[in-house]
């Protein structure tokens, strides 16, 4: 089932559950602009090339929509569709003033040089400029881009429309980026796993983990999972999988790699069948690379007690009920990734107001927007006797279809 399919069956399981009006509930779904602009430009040996990009804007009832930017080969209209529509329920979740919105180019990046990705860059710029800005469509950076591309997107959005840092968000901190906001993904996750575990009375201390992708989100969860005693028995990124029963070092793993090491070369742990990693026995698995990788094939032999939904989707729905039924506890993306998006906000609110933050204050706004979004999660729960996927869907819809009708939807 690939990823709008599946957004858009949770959608409508929420609006079921909260007996939404069946206009309201197609409104909602329908995004409010989708864009797909075409991006040629020439390559460093002469030759010119072309790329599709994309900008979907889903939602903007509870203000300006904000989404991420991916490079990607696969980028399609029914992925970034999905993704922003999974952007305005999250946002709603942690009670940001947002919209969901997302964008993408489908293209190779390690494919492509850093003078080839700036020119892609700037080019996708003008072709959006006029429907991003800073109290429209704020845009992020994704698989496959970083500050430096949104150092681009700023510099390109600004010759249009002057100097504005706020345009964007996941910028070098030299030109309006905040504290905090590297870490802030997986920061995020590890503070809704604090919160989960807390429920069954644990806490991560003694509990084994493992990791499935190691960027940025991932390595950020694992050094902050280990800094809190938590045993990270398996993990893997792109070029492999390894495994220590006794938990691997993973400052020694994040020295490695940061001296431009493979995890696979790492030879603190032995090495594993990067397809046995999902599977593994652990207390906590946190998916934090692709979407889609647990699925009714390989769902039923899934070991963890809990699942902390670190990626986009990973759960496909058939794997959903699987899980469930053998009593897997799953903590859905669209409350477990939003750390990122939530100092996203933090960034944007310090641009406008031209102040920045400390590390520490920026940490602990983060701490308490994410421990009251899953008590609200928690509370929408009870209510409707659901999932904890449902309890953030609903609570999302319930939010934005608040805001749509108390704007004037069926005047």
């Amino acid at each position: 089932m690939n990823s709008l399919v599946a957004t858009s069956r949770n959608f409508r399981k929420a609006a079921c559950l909260l007996g939404l009006d069946s206009k309201l509930e197609k409104s909602l779904l329908i995004p409010f602009r989708e864009v797909k602009v075409e991006c040629t430009i020439p390559k460093d040996d002469g030759t010119m090339a072309s790329y599709v990009g994309f900008r979907v804007q889903h939602d903007n009832s509870r203000g300006p929509m904000k989404g991420g930017i991916r490079y990607h080969p696969e980028v399609d209209p029914d992925e970034v569709n999905a993704l922003a529509q999974l952007m305005t329920w999250k946002t709603a979740v942690v009670d940001l003033p947002y919209g969901g919105a997302k964008g993408g180019i489908g293209c190779s990046p390690r494919d492509l040089s850093k003078s080839e990705l700036e020119r892609l860059t700037r080019v996708f710029t003008q072709k959006i400029h006029d429907l991003i800005g800073i109290h429209t469509d704020i845009p992020a950076p994704d698989m496959g881009t970083n500050s430096q591309t949104m150092a681009w997107i700023l510099d390109e959005y600004s010759k249009f429309h002057g100097h504005s840092p706020a345009v964007v968000t996941g910028k070098p901190i030299d030109l309006g980026g905040s504290l905090g906001r590297e870490a802030a993904t997986g920061r995020g996750v590890v503070y809704a796993t604090e919160a989960l575990l807390a429920e069954y009375g644990k806490s991560i201390s003694g509990m084994t983990f493992v990791i499935q992708g190691f960027g940025n989100v991932g390595s950020w969860a694992a050094r902050l999972i280990h800094e809190r005693g938590g045993r990270i028995i398996a993990l893997s990124d792109i070029t492999g999988a390894m495994e220590d029963p006794r938990g691997i070092d993973i400052p020694a793993l994040l020295k490695h790699k940061g001296e431009g090491g493979l995890l696979n070369d790492f030879q603190g742990a032995t090495p594993m069948d990067a397809n046995e990693l999902l599977i593994h026995e652990c207390d906590v698995l946190l998916p934090c690379a692709l979407g889609g990788v647990l699925n009714r094939e390989n769902a039923g032999e899934v070991k963890a007690k809990f699942i902390i939904e670190a990626a986009n989707h990973p759960t496909d729905p058939e794997a959903d009920e699987i899980l469930s039924k053998k009593g897997v506890v799953i903590l859905p993306d669209i409350y477990t990734n939003a750390g990122g998006v939530t100092v996203s906000y933090f960034e944007w609110v310090q641009n406008i107001q031209g102040f920045m933050w400390d590390e520490e204050k920026v940490n602990v706004e983060l701490q308490r927007y994410m421990r009251k979004a899953f008590e609200n999660i928690k509370a929408m729960c009870r209510t409707h006797s659901c999932s904890l996927r449902m309890g953030a869907f609903t609570l999302g819809v319930s939010r934005v279809a608040r805001a749509t009708l108390l704007r004037g939807w069926g005047a």
